[in-house]
């Protein structure tokens, strides 16, 4: 018998367990959170005893007899204390990691009343934070700790929500308090809980798969394997494209480390891994496929029926070719990037029940109307009969487009006519869903005497592993953006997406620009070596103004403020010792001739205007956004506005998030709905009066396909701008990021600056620390190793906004920052350690830095 005192409560436990599953399952203490399961994340931490401890790692046994706090053990003047000083240092995003922050700064607190950033950096060193980048979350436990000190809560503010206040985000309150409720949160009265059995071989053929001992465990409730999928065994993001499988079948091969093989259901959940060993399975194991150049050898083994190139692009603008052989300097590299996980903090899961006669299914995912889709030809049913909505979503960074855990939540609930959880262990996480593609980039730029940009010729290969996900769109976006936001017209950008055994390549922020912006940028610091000026010159002299052409032929538009952006750092470039700059572009929505469209419902309900759109936060605050335009638009007050969550049955489909396009597209179709209230409100005089209407609208993005026949094509309906200087110290630490942004109109200011300063770390680990190491197409990394940055390694970051002449004609002018602040990181990093030692880095992660010696 185990005893220990919970907020004041004593309880006893007969048998030793992890803390967590005791806090979550046995006392239903859900603000506690389960991030890594291996004590490297922090979002479990509680107090045992007046120390910081994780809960997922330690058991019972040793916390026998002592106190323990959660975040519900929180007094009334701390949960104050807390919720205010977060949501006014705007400190919150996916929410996830934020009550285990709180639960370190109480502890800091106790002890040091008064700290200083040091002191909060190194007591938070042991949380991770995936969205933020720390600097506002050691903002508000400063705040925080100026309130205890002074015994008063800040003044309160009375918020109007119009555009440019730095109105607290709408679920703040709850995400800090731990009161917000994420998928696993939930528990139904008679819920079973599943997991896929999976392969351990990237590539290897089925040939049985024996249920017969597993189905005879007394807590086993079915093992399900490809026969019992009652539709479409093939699913996949884009529907033309269905190339996943929900199992493998007997006979069949599999294609990467995730593929499941069966699903199991067992009436409790602690017995689900015992049952899933006494599941055997033969195979024949293959030899795998683990790059594009194996996969395209003469000869290869083919990983789908259609072959192993997924898809290419040949983007051509002018006569490369000519101008190369016509311009006074050319320089050509070869750049290498890796697979990255996305690793945001909430790992996967989902809950499907009967409904009528469907299903309903509770979510995480970043489009309710995917899932529905994809789980609805799973099952060969109508997709009306699957019924989605969306609890909190913790991150996504794309991460979260394909299904993971949503089909086989469905496939169980459905045959078993009952409540089924699907959870994924944050190694399952790590192994199953796509990662930032892998690519492989030849770059020859030229440019004449003055450095002024000539053309560029590009061939890049992407790795899109196992399944197609979203290969083919991030491929398009690695090229339409691979010759940079530069004036000159002479391109010659192929690229292939290639199939291989290694796990599938998807959506991860910044979308395929990331990778050829990397090659592109330091090539431009190559010729400005050779022409004899400094790397803020070369881009300034070639960067695209309003009325110009960019590579891929698109005019840029009146709010274009690349120009201003550069202007705006040069003073930090060239009075600091060692420094590189890079500037870059990123589109807002999906482009390139697809169909691409937002809708918005407003509805009056008991007073209050209903926002009812699809659109899936996943940190970035969309409630907020729509919340604000809606007040700007109409004049209401804040106080009057709810932004529901996506539901298949009450919120029409806003498209997927994705390509930095919710805040432009879904924030034009909720202007678009919110200016209708507004005409009917000056009619009627109050909400009240117009209880029972509701006002739709929708948006639809236009553009021309690649390879469009237009002098100008319209590649994207709008493009953000940026430009971030690195600065080193001596020793090739990273001291100091300052970035300028043009993001057009700024909907919430702190919003702005905590995604750009998330964006920002984001793109230090990916060019310093960050990596995904594969042996033979099996992952090696855990979560602890990914090399994700903590708050003690991020450096002081100087965030600007800058403003064009004019402003975009859509959501009130404003473009989106999430992905395009990322993407300048890595090259400015690069172009920081080529001024520190005049050597070209050309491999992600770099090597030979103050982080990562070079290896041999």
């Amino acid at each position: 018998m185990y005893t220990i005192n919970v907020n004041g409560r004593v309880v006893t436990s007969d048998r030793d367990m992890k803390l967590i599953d005791f806090l979550r399952d046995a006392m239903r203490l859900t603000g506690t959170k389960n991030g890594c399961g291996s004590g490297a994340c922090g979002a479990c931490t509680v107090i045992a005893d007046g120390r910081t401890v994780r809960a997922c790692v330690i058991g019972l046994g040793k916390l026998d007899g002592k106190k323990i706090i959660t975040i519900e053990g929180l007094s009334e003047w701390e949960r104050e204390v807390y919720a205010l000083a977060f949501a006014e240092a705007g400190a919150v995003q996916c929410g996830y990691c934020i009550p285990g922050m709180v639960m370190s700064a109480k502890c800091l607190l106790g002890n040091t009343p008064d700290p200083s950033e040091d002191e909060i950096r190194r007591a938070l060193r042991g949380n991770i934070c995936r969205c933020t980048g720390y600097v506002k979350i050691i903002g508000a436990v400063r705040l925080a700790a100026e309130m205890f000190l002074s015994g008063r809560l800040l003044p309160l503010r009375e918020f109007s929500g119009i555009l440019g206040e730095d109105f607290h985000r709408v679920d703040a309150v709850e995400k800090t308090l731990g009161t917000g409720v994420y998928v696993d949160d939930m528990t139904v009265p008679g819920m079973s809980h599943a997991s896929a059995l999976r392969t351990p071989h990237p590539r290897a053929r089925v040939l049985r798969v024996d249920v017969s001992e597993a189905s005879r465990h007394p807590d086993c409730e079915a093992v399900f394997t490809a026969s019992d999928v009652p539709g479409n065994n093939k699913i996949g993001h884009l529907a033309f494209l269905s190339d996943w499988d929900v199992m493998i079948r007997e006979g069949g091969v599999t294609r990467y480390v995730g593929d499941a093989v069966a699903l199991i259901v067992s009436r409790k959940k602690e017995s689900l891994n015992e049952i899933k060993s006494l599941v055997k399975v033969d195979y024949e194991v293959l030899n795998p496929v683990t790059s594009p150049a194996d996969a395209l050898a003469p000869g290869a083994p083919a990983i789908h029926e259609r072959g192993n190139v997924l898809s290419h692009e040949h983007l051509t603008r002018g006569d490369a070719e000519a101008a190369l052989k016509n311009s006074a300097h050319v320089v050509s590299a070869h750049y290498s990037v890796p697979f990255t996980e996305h690793a945001f903090m909430e790992p996967e899961c989902a809950i499907a029940m009967p409904e009528d006669d469907g299903i309903l299914m509770w979510t995480a995912g970043q489009s309710i109307y995917d899932e529905q889709r994809e789980c609805a030809r799973m099952l060969g049913l109508e997709p009306e009969k699957i019924h989605v909505r969306s609890k909190l979503v913790g991150g996504g960074f794309g991460g979260k487009e394909d299904m993971s855990v949503q089909h086989h939540a469905a496939l169980a609930a459905w045959l078993l006519k009952k409540p089924v959880k699907v959870l994924l262990t944050r190694d399952e996480s790590m192994r199953i869903h796509p990662k930032r593609h892998a690519m492989e980039m030849d770059f020859t730029t030229g440019c004449d005497e003055n450095g002024i940009l000539t053309a560029t010729k590009a061939v890049i290969v992407s790795d899109t592993g196992a399944y197609a996900s979203l290969g083919g769109p991030v491929l398009q976006r690695a090229c339409t953006h691979a010759a940079g936001p530069y004036n000159y017209r002479n391109i010659d950008i192929d690229g292939t997406a290639v199939y291989t055994n290694n796990p599938p390549g998807g959506a991860f922020r910044g979308f395929g620009v990331s990778q050829s912006a990397f090659a592109i940028e330091n090539n431009l610091n190559l010729l400005a070596e050779r022409v004899g000026i400094s790397q803020w010159e070369i881009r300034y002299r070639n960067a695209v103004r309003p009325g110009d052409v960019l590579p891929n032929g698109q005019i840029a538009d009146e709010s274009t403020a690349l120009r201003e952006c550069l202007e705006n750092v040069r003073d930090v470039y060239e009075n600091a010792k060692i420094a590189g700059v890079s500037s870059f572009f990123k589109n807002s929505g999906v482009g390139v001739g697809l169909p691409d469209t937002s809708r918005c419902v407003i509805s009056v309900e008991d007073g209050k205007a209903r926002i009812r759109t699809s659109a899936a936060c996943i940190g970035q605050g969309l409630a907020t956004v729509t919340t604000q335009i809606v007040c700007e638009v109409t004049g209401i007050s804040p106080k009057d506005v709810v932004a529901e969550p996506p539901d298949t049955r009450r919120t029409p489909n806003a498209g997927t998030t994705t390509a930095s396009r919710q805040t432009t597209f879904t924030g034009e179709s909720t202007r678009r709905a919110a200016v209708m209230l507004k005409e009917e409100l000056a009619r009627a005089g109050s909400l009240s009066a117009l209880d029972g209407r509701e006002f739709y609208a929708e948006y639809l993005g236009e553009t021309d396909p690649m390879g469009s026949g237009k002098e100008f094509p319209k590649s994207h309906i709008a493009y953000g701008y940026a430009a971030t200087v690195v600065e080193l110290e001596d020793d090739g630490r990273v001291k100091r990021v300052t970035a300028a942004y043009d993001m057009g109109t700024v909907v919430n200011p702190k919003a702005a600056e905590g995604q750009i300063e998330g964006g920002i770390a984001m793109g230090l680990g990916y060019a310093l620390t960050e990596d995904y190491p594969l042996e033979d197409g099996v992952p090696q990394a855990k979560y602890g190793t990914l090399g994700i940055l903590r708050s003690t390694d991020v450096p002081p970051i100087d965030i600007r906004v800058v403003h064009g002449a004019g402003t975009l004609d859509i959501a009130c002018g404003a473009k989106g920052v999430g992905e395009l602040a990322t993407i300048p990181t890595a090259p400015s990093v690069a172009g920081a350690y080529f001024a520190l030692d005049g050597k070209l880095r050309s491999k992600l992660p770099m090597e030979d830095t103050f982080y990562k010696k070079k290896k041999g």
